[in-house]
């Protein structure tokens, strides 16, 4: 079908003391062509993740971004391993092959909590990840440009709740 691209996401972004790790659901376009976590630039997820770990993340270069995050016990990754998806829509993946989350987590000695930026990041999450009572599940309003429904300062709050796994 016309318009069909099969896209791969990229590797974890963790060491053995992340204690936090969150999943997107794959990365979009312009993260894709930047070969970066969340390289849109409207998108808001290096405010939302600073703000949690009381750091001004987008002021820094990507790799200090990362560094950051792993000083704080903070890891990434995405839901879906790859996927065939036509734009950086959530709504349009499709025929997704999953990430191994649950080898991952056992990895991650330290891990308390998974948190999932988006809602199809949630759904998708939540299912892989039903097994694990251990771990607390954080559905988060998505950083996406494309989720304008709810503000920014909203989002925030709701960001801020990761706090208490740090």
């Amino acid at each position: 079908m016309t318009g069909e691209v099969h896209k791969r996401g990229f590797p974890p972004v963790v060491d053995p003391d992340v204690r936090l790790l969150v999943l997107g659901s794959l990365p979009g376009d312009a993260s894709l062509a930047a070969a970066q976590y969340y390289g849109h630039p409207r998108n808001g997820f290096w405010r939302l993740v600073g703000a949690a770990i009381e750091q001004d993340l987008p002021a820094l270069p990507y790799e200090a971004r990362l560094a950051a995050l792993l000083a704080a016990g903070v890891g990434l990754w995405d839901v879906h391993a790859e996927a065939v998806r036509p734009g950086s829509l959530d709504a349009a993946i499709k025929d997704a092959a999953d990430n191994d989350l649950l080898g991952l987590i056992d990895s991650l000695p330290r891990l308390r909590a998974v948190a999932f930026n988006g809602g199809a990041a949630a759904k998708a999450g939540a299912r892989l990840l039903a097994g694990r009572p251990d771990l607390a599940l954080v559905p988060l309003p998505s950083s996406s440009p494309a989720h304008a429904a709810m503000g920014f300062e909203a989002k925030r709050e709701a960001w801020l709740t990761l706090r208490a796994y740090l």
